[in-house]
């Protein structure tokens, strides 16, 4: 049988169509993320509190907040991709990131406006939410259908590539911030602004990029011949390929949460270093985590999603919390640094393939809504959910239980990892359905 994804003439316009299409997924993550890189600056100004975990405990139920909408932004953006095309999806969930970021750039703070400060960022974080539900399905299902059947695993381990690297971005515009060019009181007084004017303007020239994408091979052929219904009532079709994807989402979810948007806080205040100590530690395991993704992705391609799966949800289940514990008690960066970097040998193993797994479980029709969807409703439920859960765990004065609590998350995934097909080997796009 021969296999025809894209129109192209050569490999170049290929590549070229995947390096823009992760390149928006990498602005939207930035922007998503600078909410949690500069958390710890802007929270004051939202949420006065003379206790510091009050303040991040806030901060962190908004990013939550951002979560709960998301699988509206998954049915919305995959009816849109499924039923219009995924450029089209794409250049409009961009475009609503852009939106989301300004609104919180120019928010005044609750000195000036009093409770309308911490609802207005809310409604910034909802629209965020909205465009990055509808990202994740389109991006990941665009990746995977744009690449050739046997580098699937390669080419879809981009997507976690940028979403990691929109995060280092964040992290990185950070340190030239308190490093170069601002004071710690310049960055708490307004410096905190300047990320999401960056990410707005980003996503701009994403949007613009992204009309000239070409739209997948699979995508025209489907429209071609199969009739057009509801993307949700078609999902009702594949009952078990969703609870595969709300099975094997949650506790990869959890642990990537928990490893790189928490992280900073617990580093911080669980552990006890400096704010620029941290940004540094976080920053060093965020690029060692980037490294992971291509590397396991190529391996997938070779002996299949299910060995990867398997390993995360074993060495999950058993590392996590003595990684965590160890971790709380560690005075050294460079410890710290090798504990995290060790949690992500594990958990790059589930990034790096969830979402080729995901589109390999779909037929073309109903793809992008049948990743976008159950995932968006499990990230809500485990992922977005996990700092705030830990903070409310120290809060409580039983932060261990957290450790314990993602241990168990992963180790429910695991039971699915082991009892799923391996999707490299039984693949609904090279069913042509």
């Amino acid at each position: 049988m021969t296999h025809t994804y894209l129109d192209m003439p050569d490999a170049r316009r290929r590549i070229k169509a995947i390096f823009v299409g992760s390149m928006g997924n990498l602005v939207e993550w930035y922007d998503f993320y600078a909410y949690t890189a500069f958390a710890l600056y802007f929270a004051p100004a939202f949420f006065p509190s003379h206790d510091p975990v009050v303040q991040q405990l806030n901060a962190a139920t908004l990013f939550a907040a951002g979560f709960i909408v998301r699988p509206l932004g998954g049915w919305l953006f995959g009816h849109i991709a499924d039923r219009h095309g995924r450029r089209l999806s794409l250049m409009v969930s961009v475009g609503m990131m852009c939106v989301g970021s300004l609104v919180i750039a120019v928010t005044p703070t609750y000195a000036s406006i009093g409770l309308a400060a911490p609802a207005v960022l809310a409604l910034a974080r909802v629209i965020e939410g909205l465009s990055l539900g509808g990202e994740y399905g389109a991006s990941a299902t665009y990746l995977t259908e744009i690449a050739d059947p046997e580098h699937r695993g390669f080419y879809s381990s981009f997507q976690y590539v940028t979403l990691i690297g929109g995060q280092l971005s964040a992290i990185l515009v950070l340190l030239l911030l308190q490093n170069v060019f601002l004071t710690p009181e310049q960055l708490k007084e307004w410096g905190w602004r300047i990320p999401f004017v960056i990410g707005a303007m980003l996503a701009i020239i994403t949007a613009v990029m992204r009309r000239d994408m070409p739209e997948t091979e699979s995508y025209k052929e489907a429209s071609r011949h199969k009739p057009r219904t509801s993307s949700l009532r078609g999902l009702l079709a594949y009952p078990r390929e969703v609870a595969i994807v709300v099975g094997l989402t949650a506790g990869g979810t959890a642990a990537f949460y928990t490893f790189t948007t928490y992280m900073q806080t617990f580093v911080r205040q669980t552990a006890g270093f400096s704010d620029h100590v941290t940004t540094y530690v976080i920053a060093a395991t965020l690029i060692f985590a980037l490294i992971l993704q291509p590397v396991y992705g190529a391996l997938s391609d070779k002996i299949g999603r299910k060995p990867l799966l398997v390993f995360f949800g074993v060495a999950g289940a058993v590392l996590t919390a003595p990684i965590l514990k160890t971790l709380s008690h560690t005075t050294s960066p460079f410890m710290a640094f090798l504990l995290i970097s060790g949690a992500w040998i594990f958990t790059a193993c589930y990034t790096s393939i969830n979402a080729v797994v995901k589109a390999e479980l779909f037929p073309t029709n109903i793809r992008a809504t049948g990743v976008a969807v159950p995932y968006a409703v499990t990230v809500s439920i485990f992922g977005g959910t996990a700092p705030a859960i830990a903070l409310w765990f120290k809060q409580q004065g039983h932060e261990t239980w957290f450790y314990y609590y993602l241990s168990g998350i992963i180790f429910v995934s695991l039971l699915v990892y082991m009892t799923m097909r391996d999707t490299r080997r039984h693949s609904a796009i090279d069913r042509h359905e």
